[in-house]
Formats: C-alpha cells, structure tokens, sequence
C-alpha cells in the first residue's frame, strides 16, 4: 500500500492503538516494518509512546482533590444556625443538610418523631435553600413554559403558583416543582435539589435547538435566594409579625399564590405553598439575609413550640400525604398517569415536551406499575425501601415480581407504618392483599390510596 513512514503505518494498522498505547504491541510492529523495509528497527523509528507506557501516578492525576477537598462541599446561608443547634447532616448531592435536630437523650428515631408531630401541632421551620431555582422571564415566558412542562401555563394569574411536572421525549417524569408567576413576563420555577442543574440545561437545550424563536432568558438563581420553609398551623403567627406589604389572610393570599414585599426589611418572595400537608409558607430572601431572617423566624417560632426539622421529617411528612419525590418514588420510567399525576397534564394542550412520548402503545398499555399506597397488617412492622412485591408467597422461585416499596417510614401522626410503592395495575388492586418476602419472613401488606393523612386536604387552608 505504499506505507512507510512509522506513523502512517500505524495509523494504517491501527497497531499500538489498543488499551496498550503501544506498549508492547509496537515492538512486533516495529520488528515486522523493519524486516519488510529491510531497516535496522533504529532506522524505521518510534512512535509517540502513551500512558501507561510511561507511568503516571494517581497523586498526580488526583493532585488536591482529596480527603475534605475530594468534591465540592456546598453549605447553605443557615448552615452555621443548625451547626450551633446540634444538626444532624446528610449528604444531597454536593449539599450539606440537616437531616434532624436530636435533643439530649434522642437517638434518630425520637427526635424524627417529635418534629413530625410538633410540624402537625404547632409548626416546623426547614432550610429549603437547596431547592433549584430558575428565572424564566421574557415576553414568550409564558409561551416557553406551556411547551416545557405538561400543565397549561397562559391563564395563571400574576401572583398565583402551580405544581409543574417536566418530561423527557420519551414521557416519562423528567423533574417537578412549585411554579409561581410574578408578573406576566415573569416566573419563578423551583426544581428538585438534585435537578436545578439538569432542568437548566434541559431548558436551555430546547430554548436553542427547538424553540430559537421565543423571546425568553433563563437566569439560574439557585444561590441567590435562601429559602425557609415555615410549615404547621401555627406558620402565619410565625411569620405575620416579621412581614410588611403582604395580606397573609386567607382570602387575599390562599394556597398557592405568591406574593412580593418584605420580612424583617429584607425583600422577599413569599409562597404560600406546603411540602407537608399543613397551612405552609416559602419565605424567599437575599441569601446574605438568610441565616438573619431564620434566626428572626426561630425566635418567632419558639413563642408557638414550634422547632426545627430535617430532611428526614420532611420525607416522613410529605409522604403522610402521598407526595412523591422524584428519583425516589420516580425511576425514570414513571409517567404523569403512573404517579397518579393526570391532573398536572393539560387536557387541552397539544404539544409539550413528551407529549408523543404519552402515546406510545407500552405507556397507555393496561398493567402498568402504579404509585399507590401500603398498609402493613403488622402497624409496627416498617417495610425496607426497595423490597420487592409478589401477589403469591408460595410461588417457585424465582418469583414473579410485581412491584417495589418506593418509600417507607414509621409515621408518629398516623401511629403505624407507611409506605408507598409502584405495583402492576395498582389501582386496580386497592384493598387487595399482597406480599413482601423478606429474609425474616414474608409481610402482609394491604393496597390502598397515597395519603396516610388528612385525606380531604382541609389542613392546606387551615
């Protein structure tokens, strides 16, 4: 073929290019070159040696990325408050947050049990300042938003909020989120903690690639805002001594609506919105205000025997009323009808992100997992995240398996165990009985609806 220098040879052959870089494989290269040549190896030459040929070291590849600096540890505004009060924390992502607050004599379990029940008594204070949160603004925000997430977004008012769901093409939950609209070319969309970075991205893919003609910016404020969480029937005598320029009544400011004036003289973007069920507010400030404003809020809050809660209060409470989170009662193939979500979908839009996904035959097809809740005949026995689900104990191994717990906790308010978990035609399936095998045995569960708590919602208006 003509091919005599070395490295047109090699990249002839492809020798050396292996996961041996030429390591040993160029030797016989070279050797077999020279012979036909009729070269001295020498005189055919070398070509450019790679890793691992010549070793490099892990200490120079990791270089300071180890120990505490091994990834980025990110704190919010109130991270030194809850230090000071005894915080508990967990890794979310590169967040450090409080998972509980324990008093003295309190394992885990205790101090979880006392800030459920106190949120439901009286009221709870939470850092929700790892919340994602994006700025859609621009005169076809609105438009933008219609084509992004499954709800219809033109007729919101300035003003009010709505639960927003995001899909993939493919139809399956993409992302959620409480949506406020402040003005009418303006939106204040929160997403899950681990999604603020990939909604982004996500929207700022469609906006360059599919929808280059709306006029809209998008504007990550993530860090920007710290944001409390005051949650229980208690929360606006917390709050309503502390904040200026705002009707907190119910008829001026009713659940989900969002309203702009200021807390403690700090602006503010308050939501009046709840992750647990109760009568709730998000109170938004400057982050530099934030640990300022909260400790404002706690002073407030001790006045009510209100207290503190973490993360895992907040999974118990949420999933009291049959809240899902997504990636954990999602996986990536739950559907808005899977989640028992239809109502979050515009029956009237014709086209958003996934909505050809919804129609694929396998999404619409009867038998799908779906979210519903679980009742253990045992109150004291607390299923484990991720077991399995059969409709027949006896069955030979390997079983047919139906389903999986998404979510489980001992739950303080319902004095029982709860549980949510995806099973094939679930819906159809309430009161049925079905089983989890476990090493210990197998468990009795009872299929039944997704909230465990305050079925009607009365407690959201008070």
């Amino acid at each position: 073929e003509g091919m005599r220098s070395i490295e047109h040879v090699k990249r002839f052959t492809t020798n050396g290019m292996a996961t041996d870089q030429g390591k040993t494989s160029n030797l016989h290269g070279l050797a077999i070159a020279a012979d036909m040549l009729g070269k001295e190896i020498p005189e055919v030459g070398l070509t450019t040696f790679r890793p691992p040929f010549t070793p490099v070291t892990y200490g120079a590849i990791v270089n300071h990325s180890r120990g505490k600096l091994f990834d980025p540890t990110r704190k919010t505004p109130m991270h030194g408050w809850e230090e000071r009060h005894g915080a508990v924390f967990e890794d979310v992502g590169q967040w450090k947050r409080a998972w509980y607050y324990p008093q003295p004599g309190e394992d885990m379990h205790a101090a979880v049990n006392r800030e459920c029940r106190t949120v439901r008594e009286s009221a709870g204070l939470f850092d929700a300042s790892t919340l994602g949160k994006i700025e859609v603004v621009g005169p076809d925000a609105a438009a933008f938003m219609e084509l992004l997430y499954t709800n219809p977004w033109q007729r919101l008012d300035a003003g009010r909020c709505r639960y927003g769901i995001m899909l993939r093409e493919d139809g399956f939950i993409y992302d959620d989120g409480v949506v406020g609209r402040l003005a009418h070319d303006r939106f204040h969309v929160t997403t899950t903690t681990g999604g603020a970075a990939r909604v982004l991205h996500h929207m700022e893919d469609y906006l360059q690639t599919e929808f280059p003609n709306l006029s809209v910016w998008l504007t990550s404020v993530s860090e920007q805002w710290a944001v409390i969480a005051v949650q229980g029937p208690k929360s606006r005598d917390i709050i309503a001594p502390l904040v200026e320029g705002i009707d907190l009544s119910d008829e001026a400011m009713p659940h989900m609506s969002v309203r702009e004036g200021t807390i403690c003289g700090v602006p503010t973007r308050l939501f009046r919105m709840s992750f647990t069920g109760d009568r709730g507010f998000e109170v938004n400030v400057p982050a530099d205000y934030g640990e300022a404003v909260w400790e404002a809020l706690w002073a407030e809050a001790e006045k009510h025997g209100a207290c503190a809660y973490g993360t895992e209060a907040m999974h118990v409470l949420r999933a009291e009323k049959g809240y899902i989170i997504v990636g954990q009662d999602t996986d990536g193939t739950v559907t808005p009808n899977d989640a028992g979500l239809d109502w979050a979908v515009g029956k009237k839009k014709t086209d958003f992100v996934g909505i050809r996904g919804l129609m694929r035959p396998d999404l619409v097809a009867p038998g799908r997992r779906q979210l519903v809740g679980l009742r253990t005949k045992e109150p004291k026995v607390v299923l484990e995240e991720g077991a399995q689900i059969v409709a027949d104990p006896n069955q030979p191994i390997p079983m047919k398996m139906i389903g999986h717990v998404t979510s489980s906790y001992w739950s303080e308010n319902c004095g029982r165990s709860i549980a949510l978990a995806v099973v094939e035609g679930g819906r159809d399936r309430m009161g049925q009985t079905l089983y989890v095998p476990m090493p210990s045995g197998v468990i009795e569960v009872e299929v039944g609806g997704t909230v465990f708590y305050d079925e009607k919602g009365e407690r959201l208006h008070g």
